[in-house]
């Protein structure tokens, strides 16, 4: 179902159909929520790349559970999915990280991602840094950078109705191969 919902969305959709948010709970139990592009999807999960250190790194270091939502407004549709996150390989992470462009290589470099900038340009000089550094040959991935894989324990699916009387559909894993699957009221 998901594969046909976002199918749809990839055609309909005029911006990022992959842009999903992104929700964890810190050490202190307050929960954060952002957007992030969802880059892979398989029977394992749903994998998204970001900076190891920053703060959703470190909220899911803490608590390896997360939800993600896809809202297609052009849809009408929305599908909310929770489950456990843990890193994806190396080689996985090394394999998209190749398929990026340049600047985004050298970007995942500059960046100390959630980290306070002291000056205003702070970036921009990291970034002049690195450019230097990296202008010629291959940009290797930095060891503070890679995937996520978020396999899921819970799916809903939302499709909007006239009066507010939306559908809702509920996708629960038995943890013995099966889901189960329940209509839930709007």
């Amino acid at each position: 179902m998901f594969t046909q919902w976002f199918g749809e969305a990839q055609t309909k959709e005029k911006t990022y159909p992959d842009a999903m948010a992104l929700a964890t709970v810190s050490d202190s139990g307050m929960p954060d929520v952002r957007i992030v592009l969802l880059k892979k999807f398989d029977s394992m999960g749903f994998v998204f790349f970001t900076n190891y250190q920053g703060k959703k790194a470190r909220d899911l270091e803490f608590n390896p559970k997360a939800s993600l939502c896809f809202y297609w407004k052009s849809l009408e549709k929305q599908i909310r999915i929770s489950g456990q996150v843990e890193k994806v390989t190396e080689v996985e992470s090394d394999d998209y990280f190749e398929s990026r462009p340049h600047l985004s290589k050298v970007g995942a470099w500059a960046s100390k991602q959630s980290e306070k900038m002291v000056g205003e340009h702070d970036l921009e000089k990291r970034l002049a840094e690195y450019t230097l550094k990296f202008h010629f040959g291959k940009v290797p991935r930095p060891p503070h950078w890679g995937g996520y894989r978020l396999t899921p324990t819970r799916f809903e699916f939302w499709e909007e109705r006239p009066s507010r009387i939306h559908r809702r559909r509920q996708f629960l894993w038995t943890g013995d191969g099966k889901w189960i699957c329940e209509k839930i009221y709007p």
